[in-house]
């Protein structure tokens, strides 16, 4: 893997106009989003391709990598930079031995941190925990305490990044409990302003390093 995985993981909401999608995802990536993932549970197979190849030529201009949600053909067939699998969305192994080496694997763990450690044994370059927060686009998700990313990080090498209801308000704590990566969809995209959204959250890890420096 050679991408970082830290700072704001921007991840789409379902959107079918495409002009709209683009314009959302490129405001948040000027904002500092540092991973864009590409989520769309309505779209038909054709507008995700469309999607996905669009938001793709976005990235590769920005230099920032472009994650499939759980369509592993479709990141092949676009040449995605990675793939992020939820629980019950198949193997991780088998995805690894199809993505090859150099592209991104991240894993949904919810609120197991077995599950993430077994994840990082199948090849996952990253983790995923949540939901953190009641969130609107998963309302009956599994509810992850903070203090799992305490436990995580002590535990994992792999990067470690928090899910689910996070606003400006609450990812700091999140962030204070150590999460490398904080994935956000509606607190996001849902803003008024996307840009300075991104801006906002990507500033709370900046603040986070200034901090470490002088301790």
């Amino acid at each position: 893997m050679s991408h970082e995985i830290s700072g704001l993981y921007a991840v789409t909401p379902d959107v079918s106009d495409t002009p709209a999608l683009l314009a959302a995802a490129e405001a948040a990536l000027a904002g500092g989003a540092r991973l864009l993932q590409y989520r769309n549970k309505s779209a038909t197979s054709a507008l995700r391709f469309a999607q996905a190849r669009a938001l793709l030529a976005l990235c590769r201009k920005l230099r920032v990598p472009l994650i499939i949600n759980d369509h592993i053909d479709l990141a092949l067939a676009v040449d995605a930079d990675g793939l992020h699998l939820g629980a019950e969305d198949g193997s991780l192994a088998a995805a690894r031995e199809r993505l090859g080496t150099a592209r991104i694997l991240g894993a949904s763990c919810h609120d197991r941190l077995d599950h993430a450690l077994e994840a990082e044994r199948l090849g996952a370059d990253y983790v995923a925990f949540g939901s953190f927060f009641p969130s609107s686009v998963k309302p009956g998700a599994v509810c992850a305490p903070p203090a799992l990313l305490r436990n995580a990080k002590r535990q994992l090498a792999a990067p470690v990044v928090a899910i689910g209801g996070i606003t400006l308000d609450n990812a700091p704590q999140l962030i204070a409990a150590g999460a490398d990566s904080v994935a956000v969809i509606t607190a996001l995209f849902g803003a008024a302003d996307v840009k300075l959204a991104a801006r906002r959250f990507s500033a709370l890890f900046s603040r986070r390093e200034l901090e470490t420096r002088a301790s």
